[in-house]
């Protein structure tokens, strides 16, 4: 069973804490921002997570990380269960301080700082594995889609609900081997298939914005990127299901170890993120959803999305810093 309505018990976060996300991911943009183009993904995600860190002691509240960074880029983690904030609120924290080390090193677009705050204990404790997901933007009945049923099934149902042909649907997929059979079963149904190197929880939130047009999400990304993206969706509307993918018996046991118990669950955009939440992104390098950072005389500009789920509100935010400060 996957849930699409949210529990009784949700609280709403005070709406100050939006303001204060996007002070949590502009400041690791930035840090990241001195290693675009320079080749080394380490050192691009070491300046993020060390600014991310400061920046989170910097706030009122008492979190707990559930959704770390680093183990998979064997990098400086924000690690699952660590403490942070100066004391108060108590929230759980989901994070990605650099999405895209690669897309950050080679000075490609689409990279992002992005976290996530919700209220203690409604976030998936997602494991650092991956999950096969799929999810489409506001608007439609809900169960339109289905990770179950085959592609071409979705698409032909999302067709039908946008009141237009298959072969005028776009799915983005993560360019992958793993997903060549994905790609021709998508192709076969008649849509367009638009790919990206990296960058999934991005690559979610298109699917929300007709701009991209990008109609449906598709295939087999991070498990804790899933759980990001989810927030997102949480504050802007749509659909999305995920389901955990286990490569090695290592992985399992860490799956247990965070407390999933049914492997091959299939979880709903409630059971990923079931509270309030607070979702910020800033861009690093330019990008479909975001401007990067960009030094203009003494000054830093960024550009920044934050939303909030209890009053579906979105903010873009361009903030110019003076460097140094």
């Amino acid at each position: 069973m996957t849930l699409t309505r949210p529990p009784a018990h949700v609280k709403p976060l005070d709406r100050a804490f939006a303001l204060e996300a996007v002070r949590v991911t502009e400041a690791a943009a930035i840090a990241a921002y001195a290693q675009i183009g320079r080749g080394n993904e380490h050192d691009a995600d070491r300046a993020a997570v060390e600014a991310m860190r400061l920046a989170f002691n910097a706030l009122p509240i008492q979190g707990t990380v559930v959704i770390g960074e680093g183990e998979r880029d064997e990098a400086p983690m924000l690690f699952i269960g660590e403490k942070v904030g100066q004391g108060g609120l108590s929230v759980d924290i989901a994070l990605d301080p650099l999405e895209g080390t690669t897309l950050t090193a080679k000075a490609m677009a689409n990279a992002l700082a992005v976290m996530a705050m919700a209220e203690p204990g409604t976030m998936l404790n997602a494991p650092d594995t991956y999950m096969d997901k799929i999810a489409i933007g506001p608007g439609f009945e809900e169960g339109l889609i289905d990770l179950d049923a085959e592609p071409g099934d979705n698409i032909n149902a999302l067709a039908k609900a946008k009141n237009c042909r298959a072969d005028e649907i776009t799915a983005l997929v993560m360019d992958r081997p793993r997903h060549e059979a994905l790609i021709a079963k998508i192709r076969k149904s008649g849509a367009k298939v638009k790919l990206i190197t990296d960058g999934d929880v991005a690559g979610v939130i298109e699917t929300t914005d007709p701009a991209t047009n990008v109609d449906i999400y598709l295939g087999t990304g991070g498990a804790p990127e899933g759980v990001l993206a989810a927030a997102a969706l949480r504050c802007v509307g749509g659909q999305m299901q995920g389901r955990l993918v286990f490569r090695n018996d290592d992985e399992r046991a860490r799956a247990a170890k965070w407390g999933v118990k049914d492997l091959t669950r299939k979880y709903g955009l409630y059971d990923l993120v079931a509270g309030d939440v607070v979702f910020s992104a800033t861009g690093v390098t330019d990008g479909a959803m975001l401007r990067g950072v960009h030094r203009v005389g003494e000054f830093i500009t960024t550009e920044s999305v934050v939303m909030r789920s209890a009053t579906g509100t979105v903010r873009w935010i361009r903030t110019r810093h003076c460097r140094g400060a």
